[in-house]
């Protein structure tokens, strides 16, 4: 059972930045990928951005040139670099793994709000 823990959330300005990390309870060579995603209020949940095994990235075009997702395998913890933040940004955001035997994990989320 992978165990996931996000981190760095709050409130920041429209054009401000945040960096939120998620630290995985087990090594990433056991894990085939890690995303985040987002769930604004009345809203779905929304892929934002991710990273495979190879270190290939994955972003939405909404978030695209503003956020950076990246990993670091010693300390087993992917971050979401976000700049340019927008009001629309405005969600919690959760961390996925996924593991090579296709087991989905979820964090609790942490909460970003931009405001205008």
């Amino acid at each position: 059972q992978v165990q996931l823990a996000e981190s760095g959330g709050g409130l920041v300005q429209a054009g401000g930045s945040l960096r939120l990390s998620c630290a995985a309870s087990e090594s990433f060579f056991s894990l085939l990928a890690m995303s985040w995603y987002r769930q604004a209020p009345g809203k779905q949940l929304e892929l934002v951005a991710s990273i495979i095994g190879g270190g290939s990235t994955n972003y939405a075009d909404s978030v695209k040139g503003r956020f950076t997702i990246s990993r670091d395998s010693a300390k087993n913890t992917v971050y979401l670099q976000m700049n340019s933040l927008k009001p629309e940004d405005t969600a919690v955001y959760y961390c996925k793994a996924v593991s090579a035997r296709a087991d989905v994990y979820w964090g609790p989320g942490t909460q970003v709000t931009v405001s205008s």
